[in-house]
């Protein structure tokens, strides 16, 4: 096991191209939301209290009436085949071996039926797009449903694609066009293109499933894939609820004021989060949010965070500063990509284990301790650039 999240980082870059790594890590534009989305951790200063009775420490959570390890989760991210094979299967599994939510993306690379076959035991949640054919969700919701995945994140920070240059720049998108560029680049990572050579590249198969296809990527399911609903408003909330009987959050909220619109239209919670940076690159981070939503909707709403999580004490930070926990975006995805099944169970195991040191440092038995007192704010200039 390395000893950071970092150093899988570094492994990553090492097996992968440059262009499969790019997608990975890379954000919008010039990747300044990224970098704010990590920073904006790094702001936050912890402050203990001592000589308590830490002779218990306890990380346990409950979400939407199911309890769970720590305050963490697999968080949605599509394609994620072009890392390893059957990689959904592989994070969903690690997830439930640790005892935390996994996550699935509409866009994921594996069929949401298959993922619930590699992890029976696991609490899967189901992300949702939106395309212009709102048959694609509609059936994807009833699928989900059906395979016992329990609650539905609707994503609303996309009703198009961010500017993401270092696609440009690599010449990637799907479906994939082989160029002398990217033949380049796979050749230079024979372990990685052995395994693509033998496996096939990486397809929407839930979205082709669900327009009533064979499972292998077609045309039509990459450009619908990418079509998504430009019409999609608040009350569409109710048409989820019509197609979906469990806790529904919304994913892509960015404003106090917007987390009151889905908390006053029947959402149960929302998810801070800028796409990890994806999306638009002068986007605020989702951590410097939670206090200000915190206060608009209350103690009893969920608050969930994505974007920028390296350090399991981040889930300690986002907790006082109002959220409920974090999902877990590119850091898992490190370890699956450099070691596939062992390098996504160790990341998660580091994760929780940096996550249990800090919150005994901080003095604090259980999350419910965690309050705003143990957080400190730092102004963005005091961080170097």
């Amino acid at each position: 096991m390395f000893p950071s999240v970092a150093d899988y980082r570094d492994a990553a870059f090492r097996r992968l191209p440059r262009f499969a790594f790019d997608y990975l890590e890379g954000g919008a534009e010039d990747g300044d939301a990224l970098r704010r989305n990590i920073d904006s951790y790094r702001r936050v200063l912890l402050q203990p209290r001592v000589l308590r009775d830490l002779t218990r420490c306890e990380l346990d959570a409950n979400w939407f009436g199911c309890a769970q390890a720590a305050p963490m989760a697999v968080g949605p991210t599509g394609l994620n085949g072009l890392f390893w094979h059957k990689a959904d299967e592989l994070l969903a599994a690690a997830a439930a071996r640790h005892g935390l939510p996994f996550i699935l993306s509409t866009a994921s690379t594996s069929l949401l039926e298959d993922v619930r076959a590699a992890a029976p035991t696991a609490d899967l949640w189901l992300q949702l797009y939106v395309q212009q054919e709102r048959g694609i969700a509609e059936d994807v919701m009833r699928r989900a449903a059906q395979a016992g995945y329990r609650c539905l994140l609707l994503t609303v920070d996309v009703p198009v694609h961010g500017k993401r240059d270092h696609d440009l720049r690599n010449g990637f998108r799907l479906p994939v066009r082989l160029s002398p560029k990217l033949v380049r680049d796979v050749l230079r990572h024979p372990a990685w293109a052995w395994q693509i050579l033998r496996h096939g590249g990486p397809q929407p198969v839930n979205i082709a499933r669900s327009l009533g296809q064979a499972p292998e990527l077609s045309r039509q399911a990459a450009t619908l894939s990418r079509a998504m609903d430009l019409n999609l408003q608040w009350q569409d909330i109710a048409w989820i609820r019509r197609h979906w009987n469990g806790p529904v959050l919304v994913k892509g909220v960015q404003t106090a004021e917007d987390a009151r619109l889905a908390q006053r239209h029947g959402a149960d919670g929302v998810v801070l989060s800028n796409h990890g940076g994806r999306q638009l690159g002068s986007a605020i981070p989702p951590l410097d949010l939670a206090p200000a939503v915190r206060q608009a909707v209350g103690k009893a709403f969920g608050i969930l965070v994505d974007g920028g999580v390296r350090r399991g004490a981040d889930a300690i930070k986002a907790l006082g500063c109002g959220a409920d926990g974090v999902l877990l975006g590119r850091a898992p995805l490190y370890g699956l990509a450099c070691q596939g099944r062992q390098g996504a169970d160790d990341v998660l195991a580091l994760l929780l284990e940096e996550a249990a040191i800090c919150l005994r440092l901080l003095g604090c038995n259980t999350l419910d301790d965690i309050t705003a007192e143990h957080v400190r704010q730092l102004p963005l200039s005091a961080l170097p650039h």
